[in-house]
Protein backbone atom coordinates (compact mmCIF):
# COMPACT_ATOMS: atom_id res chain seq x y z
CA UNK A 1 0.00 0.00 0.00
CA UNK A 2 1.35 3.47 -0.89
CA UNK A 3 1.56 6.07 1.47
CA UNK A 4 0.27 9.25 1.34
CA UNK A 5 3.25 10.82 1.07
CA UNK A 6 4.30 9.21 -2.05
CA UNK A 7 0.72 10.21 -3.61
CA UNK A 8 1.41 13.36 -2.31
CA UNK A 9 5.27 13.96 -3.88
CA UNK A 10 3.71 11.97 -7.11
CA UNK A 11 1.29 14.79 -7.17
CA UNK A 12 3.83 17.34 -6.99
CA UNK A 13 5.69 15.82 -9.51
CA UNK A 14 2.94 15.34 -11.85
CA UNK A 15 1.54 19.08 -11.34
CA UNK A 16 5.27 20.33 -12.23
CA UNK A 17 6.00 18.35 -15.01
CA UNK A 18 2.39 19.17 -16.86
CA UNK A 19 3.19 23.06 -16.47
CA UNK A 20 6.42 22.77 -18.16
CA UNK A 21 5.18 20.01 -20.52
CA UNK A 22 2.82 22.24 -21.90
CA UNK A 23 5.09 26.15 -21.55
CA UNK A 24 7.87 24.23 -23.65
CA UNK A 25 5.24 22.54 -26.71
CA UNK A 26 3.68 25.84 -27.42
CA UNK A 27 6.86 27.08 -28.38
CA UNK A 28 8.13 24.89 -31.31
CA UNK A 29 9.80 26.85 -34.52
CA UNK A 30 11.04 25.67 -37.32
CA UNK A 31 14.71 24.24 -38.11
CA UNK A 32 16.87 27.04 -39.40
CA UNK A 33 18.48 24.89 -41.81
CA UNK A 34 19.08 21.46 -42.91
CA UNK A 35 22.07 21.19 -40.58
CA UNK A 36 20.39 22.31 -37.60
CA UNK A 37 17.06 19.86 -38.88
CA UNK A 38 19.80 16.78 -38.32
CA UNK A 39 21.13 18.05 -35.41
CA UNK A 40 17.85 18.17 -33.93
CA UNK A 41 16.45 14.89 -35.02
CA UNK A 42 19.89 13.06 -33.61
CA UNK A 43 19.32 14.66 -30.14
CA UNK A 44 15.14 13.45 -30.60
CA UNK A 45 16.32 10.15 -31.26
CA UNK A 46 18.60 9.92 -28.37
CA UNK A 47 15.56 10.36 -26.12
CA UNK A 48 13.72 8.08 -27.76
CA UNK A 49 16.34 5.54 -27.82
CA UNK A 50 17.04 6.09 -23.96
CA UNK A 51 13.49 5.92 -23.04
CA UNK A 52 13.20 2.72 -24.90
CA UNK A 53 16.29 1.50 -23.52
CA UNK A 54 14.96 1.62 -19.94
CA UNK A 55 11.28 0.23 -21.14
CA UNK A 56 13.18 -2.71 -22.66
CA UNK A 57 14.05 -4.21 -19.43
CA UNK A 58 10.64 -3.46 -17.60
CA UNK A 59 9.02 -5.14 -20.52
CA UNK A 60 11.17 -7.95 -19.58
CA UNK A 61 10.22 -7.72 -16.14
CA UNK A 62 6.61 -7.69 -16.86
CA UNK A 63 6.78 -10.70 -19.23
CA UNK A 64 8.50 -13.10 -17.03
CA UNK A 65 11.45 -13.13 -19.01
CA UNK A 66 14.11 -12.16 -16.41
CA UNK A 67 12.92 -12.00 -12.75
CA UNK A 68 11.30 -8.74 -11.18
CA UNK A 69 13.76 -6.33 -9.62
CA UNK A 70 11.73 -3.49 -7.72
CA UNK A 71 14.88 -1.52 -7.36
CA UNK A 72 15.81 -1.78 -11.06
CA UNK A 73 12.11 -1.49 -11.78
CA UNK A 74 12.51 2.00 -9.40
CA UNK A 75 15.98 2.97 -11.57
CA UNK A 76 14.24 2.75 -14.94
CA UNK A 77 11.05 4.05 -13.69
CA UNK A 78 12.45 7.60 -12.97
CA UNK A 79 14.74 7.61 -15.66
CA UNK A 80 11.55 7.78 -17.78
CA UNK A 81 9.92 10.31 -15.47
CA UNK A 82 13.10 12.30 -16.29
CA UNK A 83 13.35 11.92 -19.82
CA UNK A 84 9.31 12.40 -20.45
CA UNK A 85 10.25 15.77 -19.32
CA UNK A 86 12.98 16.21 -21.66
CA UNK A 87 10.42 15.07 -24.85
CA UNK A 88 8.73 18.38 -24.90
CA UNK A 89 12.74 20.32 -25.66
CA UNK A 90 13.83 18.04 -27.77
CA UNK A 91 10.95 17.71 -29.96
CA UNK A 92 10.91 21.82 -30.26
CA UNK A 93 12.53 21.66 -33.46
CA UNK A 94 10.22 21.07 -35.96
CA UNK A 95 12.09 19.10 -38.84
CA UNK A 96 9.42 18.17 -40.99
CA UNK A 97 10.21 20.80 -43.67
CA UNK A 98 13.43 18.91 -44.29
CA UNK A 99 14.48 15.60 -45.76
CA UNK A 100 16.03 14.25 -42.20
CA UNK A 101 16.05 10.23 -41.74
CA UNK A 102 12.92 9.50 -38.71
CA UNK A 103 10.06 7.92 -37.95
CA UNK A 104 8.61 10.83 -36.39
CA UNK A 105 5.40 12.04 -38.12
CA UNK A 106 4.94 15.86 -38.76
CA UNK A 107 1.59 15.41 -36.61
CA UNK A 108 3.96 16.11 -33.67
CA UNK A 109 4.43 19.84 -34.49
CA UNK A 110 0.78 20.36 -36.01
CA UNK A 111 -1.05 18.34 -33.29
CA UNK A 112 0.76 20.40 -30.18
CA UNK A 113 -1.89 19.68 -27.60
CA UNK A 114 -2.47 16.23 -28.30
CA UNK A 115 1.31 15.23 -28.69
CA UNK A 116 1.73 17.41 -25.23
CA UNK A 117 -1.23 15.61 -23.46
CA UNK A 118 0.89 12.11 -24.45
CA UNK A 119 3.87 13.16 -22.80
CA UNK A 120 2.10 14.16 -20.14
CA UNK A 121 0.57 10.49 -19.64
CA UNK A 122 4.15 9.24 -20.03
CA UNK A 123 5.18 11.36 -16.89
CA UNK A 124 1.81 9.71 -14.93
CA UNK A 125 2.19 6.59 -15.86
CA UNK A 126 6.17 6.46 -14.71
CA UNK A 127 5.55 8.31 -11.49
CA UNK A 128 2.66 5.46 -11.11
CA UNK A 129 5.65 3.06 -11.69
CA UNK A 130 8.05 4.65 -9.44
CA UNK A 131 5.18 4.00 -6.36
CA UNK A 132 4.78 1.03 -7.11
CA UNK A 133 8.04 -0.08 -7.00
CA UNK A 134 8.59 1.55 -3.88
CA UNK A 135 5.46 -0.45 -2.60
CA UNK A 136 7.46 -4.16 -3.49
CA UNK A 137 3.98 -5.29 -4.99
CA UNK A 138 4.63 -7.43 -7.78
CA UNK A 139 1.18 -7.28 -8.92
CA UNK A 140 1.05 -3.38 -8.95
CA UNK A 141 4.52 -3.26 -10.28
CA UNK A 142 3.59 -5.57 -13.27
CA UNK A 143 0.25 -3.08 -14.08
CA UNK A 144 2.49 -0.06 -13.71
CA UNK A 145 4.59 -1.12 -16.26
CA UNK A 146 1.70 -2.19 -18.21
CA UNK A 147 0.65 1.82 -17.79
CA UNK A 148 3.67 3.22 -19.49
CA UNK A 149 3.95 0.44 -22.30
CA UNK A 150 0.50 1.91 -22.65
CA UNK A 151 1.03 5.50 -23.09
CA UNK A 152 4.32 4.71 -25.51
CA UNK A 153 2.23 2.35 -27.37
CA UNK A 154 -0.23 5.17 -27.66
CA UNK A 155 2.25 7.70 -28.41
CA UNK A 156 3.89 5.73 -31.57
CA UNK A 157 0.03 5.14 -33.42
CA UNK A 158 -0.05 8.55 -33.82
CA UNK A 159 3.21 10.20 -33.96
CA UNK A 160 5.79 7.36 -35.50
CA UNK A 161 5.69 6.00 -39.06
CA UNK A 162 5.09 2.17 -39.40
Amino acid sequence: MMSINVLKKSFVAITLATGLVAATAAMAQPASSEKHAIKATELRQSVFKLLGSNMGTLGAMAKGKIPLDAVVVEKNATRIQQLSLMIADYTRTDTSKFDVKTEALAKIWQETDHFSKDIDKLTLASTNLIAAAKSNDESAIKKAIGGVGKTCGGCHNDFKKD
